[in-house]
């Protein structure tokens, strides 16, 4: 049944809630609060060291939840029970990061809500196959992106508003990110639960056997881990540069508010290139999603390299917006193509295996902090540690576009 555009931007609306909150912790909360806890000289290291452990985390929790979600069996679908679990879950380890006063806490909210955050993410990506039919999977997935897109300007222009520069009090912001949160998971939830009343999808039957949540028949579905392949390479390229931005921007360009700049860069990125993701989803259904995944490489590359000759805040806006269009134009159409190869009756542990490409490309991100720092170290305000970061970037980017001459333009997935 062909679903209207209504029903698509409200199935989707959980993300944006997701975005708000995952934007404003990785660029904006937690650079700018550890810096009351850690030596300016490491805070590379103790950013990229944390995050990398509640990545690790996120890469196990989602696509056993994913997994978990297929067989799922009530009256609102398979997809809303451990949705409104991991949320209502998210609320606790919020407050620890909103109101925490110690390193240790501020670790422990941050890891905590990777795990439950990750339940409700690993449900949530089989909403689109559950409920979309294919013609409709290259929109599905753009809109999904614009949500994304909007959780960042949200972020980007609110949330680095209500940050003190100098204190880095995050309690009145993890409360908007709160209520947004709620109110977007809502919204998909009703939809959700409406949506698999008019249009049943049956559970997996049985049990699960934990040890085949991450048994695949690669055999049958190898283009769709050369997929993934390509999603982790171009990520890593670019998660890098977006954990050390507001470090590169207080390093490297003289600021006032290092946070707010950061986050204004990022708003006018997201903002530039929000009817654009609309359409690269459509374009995606018209013209061929493994193409704009290639298109998508040549910007990524030509952007992550303007990036790092930029001595001004406009220089970096600007080079950042052509990087943007390469990112979000890659996330749209590989998203469709993930949904398009997943086999349909495990859509949710499939689609929750792409988070061992997402996260994994995250975390393996974050381990760039302690190289930056090191390099920097090497000559004090030569700053080799942000030249080798986007040159690190650019390289990762090629590799993703290569790899995708591997993917047949055409595959049926094996269930």
């Amino acid at each position: 049944m062909r679903r209207s555009p209504a029903f698509l931007f409200a199935l989707n609306a959980g993300w944006m809630g997701l975005s708000v909150m995952w934007d404003s912790l990785h660029v904006l909360l937690l650079p700018a609060v550890l810096l009351n806890y850690v030596p300016a000289e490491l805070k590379n290291s103790y950013l990229g060291l944390l995050t990398f452990v509640g990545l690790i985390v996120a890469m196990v929790v989602q696509p056993v939840a994913g997994a978990i979600s297929d067989r799922v069996v009530s009256r609102w679908g398979r997809r809303v029970p451990l949705i409104l679990l991991g949320t209502f879950l998210d609320l606790f380890f919020l407050v620890l990061l909103g109101w925490g006063n110690s390193l240790w806490v501020l670790a422990i909210g941050y890891v905590g809500l990777q795990f439950t955050s990750n339940i409700s993410h690993g449900s949530q990506q089989g909403l689109i196959p559950d409920e979309v039919p294919e013609g409709q999977l290259g929109v599905a997935s753009g809109i999904k992106s614009a949500l994304d897109i909007l959780g960042i300007i949200a972020a980007s222009l609110i949330v680095s508003r209500l940050i003190d520069p100098n204190g880095a009090d995050p309690s009145l912001a993890i409360t908007v990110v709160i209520g947004t949160l709620l109110i977007t998971t809502l919204i998909t939830v009703i939809t959700a639960a409406r949506g698999a009343a008019s249009q049943p999808v049956s559970p997996i039957a049985g049990s699960i056997a934990w040890k085949e949540v991450f048994r695949v028949d690669f055999r049958a579905n190898k283009p769709y881990w050369w997929l993934m392949g390509s999603r982790f390479f171009y990520l890593l390229g670019v998660y890098g540069l977006q954990t050390f931005a507001q470090y590169f921007v207080r390093d490297r360009l003289d600021v006032e508010n290092p946070i707010q700049v950061t986050g204004d860069l990022l708003a006018s990125i997201a903002i530039s290139l929000l009817l654009f993701t609309l359409l690269s989803g459509w374009l995606s259904d018209r013209i061929g999603r493994r193409r704009m995944q290639m298109i998508a490489g040549v910007f990524g590359v030509a952007g992550t390299l303007l990036m790092m000759t930029a001595q001004s805040s406009q220089q970096l806006t600007i080079y950042g917006l052509i990087l943007g269009l390469g990112l979000e134009t890659f996330m749209a159409a590989n998203w469709a193509l993930a949904n398009e190869y997943a086999p349909s009756n495990e859509a949710g542990k499939f689609l929750g295996l792409t988070n061992l490409a997402t996260a994994g490309a995250a975390a393996m991100g974050r381990l760039e902090g302690p190289a930056i720092d090191a390099l920097n170290l090497l000559e004090p305000g030569a700053f080799y540690g942000w030249t080798a970061m986007f040159l690190f970037g650019a390289v990762c980017i090629l590799v993703s576009t290569i790899l995708l001459l591997r993917m047949p333009a055409h595959h049926r997935p094996q269930d």
